[in-house]
């Protein structure tokens, strides 16, 4: 049994680089659509500073990085000088209750179709290989995918270079640093992933050549903003979005090895037992050699709850941990972890509605007395 009250593991103290954290519950990265036309809006700003505590880490959700990386609706962007703009009164208002807040800038790939893109053009990919329909997350609508063009090789700078440029505006926006997405399928996945990636240049084929453009962007990343603001992350043995790895373990141990390399602030990976959407299952694969590897931060995600998060810190698996659907739905999760607190449950037929309260700024908090 873990310890209760302020006792609790998830519950001591952090210090990551340079940032000074209260407690180890961290606001997992979660798509909210609720970003019309791509530009963040201001009830994100009661939605992120509900869930703000003094020395708490928070993630915003993925972020696009340019106008060919979105593939959802009202995922917000941080391309625009309009965007960086509506952007700067959310961050402050994380920072007035003391939290560090990174954004988390993502490129989707050919998690996409046409209708997200500029002048219909296809999504563009690390292969031209199509992805089936699939079902979303709400369990009713059914997401159609526009065959992806595969990215020549002289086109990959340009990539890395809105990545750049993205976390320039993240800081510059006020945020703390930035994760990069390099999970769940997406854009850097796909290179990645010998499911999808069926490249023959020095982007394809061997473990070192998949991993290269990922690793480039966060080079490039590092340089732009510094290392100590950057994180990065991977789902090395997860399958969503069709892009699974035939050596999950080798590939997220070469990624954990490699970003030693660039003196990153964080890694954050999602737990094996958590291989699709809303699937945890019991998992041979551990995180602990990726762990072991990796000399920064190390923050787990993936199905946590108050007890499991616990015996990951206490047992050394990681040092922080990221929770998305509780946080979502106890906007005071680490207070009610703090009480032992009940938990709200969360209602996932509200997750991705565009209201801009039901689903959203609407949990309650616990009732506090005088």
């Amino acid at each position: 049994m873990a310890a209760q009250g302020p006792s609790s593991p998830l519950l001591t103290p952090y210090k990551m680089g340079k940032f000074n954290l209260s407690h180890r519950v961290v606001l997992a990265p979660l798509t909210r659509q609720r970003s019309y036309g791509n530009v963040p809006q201001p009830h994100a700003i009661l939605y992120y500073s509900q869930r703000t505590s003094n020395g708490g880490l928070l993630i915003a959700e993925a972020t696009g990085v340019s106008d060919t990386a979105q593939g959802y609706p009202d995922t917000p962007g941080i391309w625009t000088k309009e965007q960086v703009e509506a952007w700067k009164p959310i961050v402050d208002a994380v920072h007035a209750k003391g939290g560090v807040f990174f954004c988390q800038i993502w490129h989707v790939g050919r998690v996409s179709n046409s209708g997200y893109q500029p002048n219909g053009q296809a999504p563009i990919s690390s292969s031209d290989k199509p992805l089936t329909p699939q079902l979303r997350s709400n369990g009713i609508d059914v997401a159609e995918f526009t065959p992806p063009r595969r990215l020549r090789t002289d086109e990959i700078p340009q990539i890395v270079n809105d990545f750049r440029l993205a976390a320039r505006n993240a800081i510059e926006a006020g945020f703390d640093g930035v994760e990069i997405h390099g999970a769940h399928g997406y854009l850097l996945d796909q290179f990645m992933k010998d499911q999808v990636n069926d490249r023959t240049d020095e982007y394809g084929g061997s473990l070192e050549n998949r991993c290269r453009f990922a690793l480039e962007v966060v080079e490039a990343v590092a340089n732009e903003i510094g290392a100590d603001k950057v994180g990065i992350r991977l789902s090395p043995f997860a399958n969503y979005m069709e892009s699974g790895d035939s050596d999950p373990k080798a590939l997220g141990l070469y990624m954990a090895n490699s970003l030693n390399k660039y003196g990153i602030l964080y890694c954050h990976m999602v737990e094996p037992r958590m291989r699709t959407v809303g699937e945890k299952c019991a998992c041979p694969h551990s995180l602990v050699p990726m762990r072991k590897a990796f000399n920064g931060t190390f923050i787990a995600a993936g199905g946590f709850d108050r007890e499991d998060g616990n015996n990951a810190v206490a047992e050394g698996r990681a040092d922080l941990i990221a929770f998305g659907r509780w946080f979502l739905a106890n906007p005071d999760l680490p207070k009610r972890f703090e009480l032992n607190a009940p938990l709200n449950k969360y209602n996932r037929e509200t997750f991705y509605v565009s209201d801009p309260v039901i689903g959203y700024t609407d949990y309650p908090f616990l009732e506090t007395t005088a």
